[in-house]
């Protein structure tokens, strides 16, 4: 008899923070939080996106962003932490040589495990990133995307999967990043899913772009399915994933096992709804289904951009248009899935289009690139073969060209080293490759002054409220006098 027991992995300050606070958490917000986290029974915690979180840490947030990695980690005593991101891929612009140093350095401090992806679900490209990986002492879960297309039949998630088998990975995320399935998609291409991947795990990560999700995570559980991802509100919903005590609770009206103690996680909720107040930080609310949204299956994140594309050149009334347009490159493009970097390509060559009144006219050097396989060697195939000639006929096609092929060099630590002055330590090097940092000293805040508690985040950031709570929490005292430069405040309980 098959087990009803559902783990949950949490994304909270990976996707959560992300997808709705455009990953502007700091380790201050995540590390009060994590012990709690980490306490309540998830099967894993997505904790860290390499590049991009590193990129925002030290540009916007002037965070040391190894604080967040090695605090967090200490915290973790009792859940494996996860890595999300790509390795050794035609999508990084990062040395090889500094990913396999990052990965070491991750190890060291105790993430061995990533989720990663390829955008065109080619496996056949993740094989050498499955290999990088395993070198450098970490292993993988690789994601299955899905998309809306004619290409993407029930033949092709059978084929994909059993292609994504072939890596051996520690399981295969089945992942609706547009939140664009469908209940009755879902019931077909599910069991497909479960059938090829054989005796590899299968794990379903969903968006609530278009409010199915946690209706989805039911039929998921339903069908097979035994671990479900899920984040903590506020940074739940939106474009985000399912609350974890609605996908709790469900599942267990449903008549599901599921080891996870929300008492602990009432308590992070709270954190965190706190701090989206107090920093005006979006809150994620269950989203209304949108039909357009299989139109162009723009991500909700990226719409916002387009607006202010279009603002900037007078032309913001021209949303609709340019979503309009974004379907037709897309299917010109031979219907890339809409995911980071594809679905940028996509909607910025959409927005110029509009924007001119000349379609192609004018071609991003990523578009040209796309038409070379800089971005894939799918999109070479499945494009439009009259567009791919048009683009690469360009005047500008010759000098992409040259500018791949510089890129296809790697270059060694030790050039790298000598690229950034010779002198600076692991951790620096990381830090200034994957932010772009040049020479100049990085500012930073290096973790002295960090929160590690609510009450310590508290007193830092409210420390009216913290003092109250303790006063009336206290059966000691009787009166409170508190006092700062802008004024004072005098507190008496009440006789009884």
């Amino acid at each position: 008899m098959a087990s009803n027991k559902i783990s949950l992995v949490d994304t909270t300050i990976r996707d959560g923070s992300q997808s709705l606070w455009a990953l502007r958490m700091r380790a201050g917000m995540m590390i009060p939080a994590l012990p709690d986290m980490d306490s309540a029974g998830f099967e894993a915690i997505e904790f860290v996106v390499p590049s991009a979180q590193f990129s925002r840490s030290i540009r916007d947030l002037k965070e040391d962003p190894w604080v967040w990695l090695r605090e967090g980690a200490k915290l973790a005593k009792n859940t494996p932490l996860r890595l999300h991101g790509s390795v050794a891929s035609y999508f990084a612009t990062v040395p090889l040589c500094i990913q396999e140093l990052f990965l070491q350095k991750l190890v060291e401090i105790g993430v061995t495990t990533t989720r990663t992806s390829d955008p065109w679900n080619d496996f056949d490209n993740s094989k050498i990133e499955f290999d990088v990986l395993r070198r450098n002492g970490m292993d993988g879960v690789i994601n299955l995307i899905y998309s809306v297309s004619p290409r993407h039949t029930l033949e092709y998630y059978a084929e994909r999967t059993r292609k994504a088998r072939e890596l051996k990975p520690l399981a295969i995320c089945f992942k609706d990043v547009g939140g664009l399935l469908i209940p009755e998609m879902a019931r077909q291409v599910i069991p497909i899913v479960l059938r090829e991947a054989g005796d590899v795990p299968v794990e379903f990560h969903a968006h609530c772009n278009n409010g199915l999700a946690p209706y989805n995570v039911l039929i998921a559980a339903e069908l097979g399915i035994k671990t479900i991802h899920t984040a903590i509100p506020p940074l739940a919903n939106g474009s985000s994933q399912p609350s974890v005590f609605n996908v709790v609770n469900n599942l267990r009206a449903k008549g599901y096992q599921v080891d996870l103690d929300l008492a602990p996680l009432e308590r992070v909720r709270d954190h965190f709804y706190q701090i989206a107040q107090e920093e005006d930080l979006p809150i994620g609310h269950p989203m209304e289904f949108e039909e357009d949204l299989y139109l162009h299956q723009v991500p909700g994140g990226m719409i916002s951009n387009l607006v202010f594309q279009l603002e900037k050149v007078g032309k913001g009334d021209q949303i609709r248009e340019t979503l309009e347009e974004t379907a037709r490159v897309r299917e010109e493009l031979g219907y890339p899935i809409m995911v980071t970097p594809l679905s940028q390509f996509v909607g910025t060559q959409a927005a110029i289009n509009v924007m001119t009144g000349e379609r192609y006219g004018l071609v991003t050097d990523e578009v040209i690139g796309y038409a070379m396989g800089r971005w894939g060697r799918e999109a070479v195939e499945v494009m439009d073969q009259n567009l791919k000639d048009r683009i690469l006929s360009l005047p500008r096609a010759d000098e992409v060209r040259v500018k791949i092929e510089q890129a296809a060099e790697e270059p060694t630590l030790e050039q790298v080293r000598k690229q950034y002055g010779g002198k600076c330590s692991d951790d620096e090097l990381i830090v200034r490759v994957f932010a772009g940092v040049g020479d100049s000293e990085l500012d930073l805040d290096h973790g002295e002054n960090v929160p590690r508690t609510y009450e310590e985040y508290k007193a830092m950031h409210n420390p009216l409220e913290l003092a109250l709570e303790q006063f009336a929490r206290s059966s000691e005292f009787r009166h409170m006098h508190y006092r700062t430069d802008e004024g004072e405040l005098i507190v008496q309980k009440r006789s009884r």
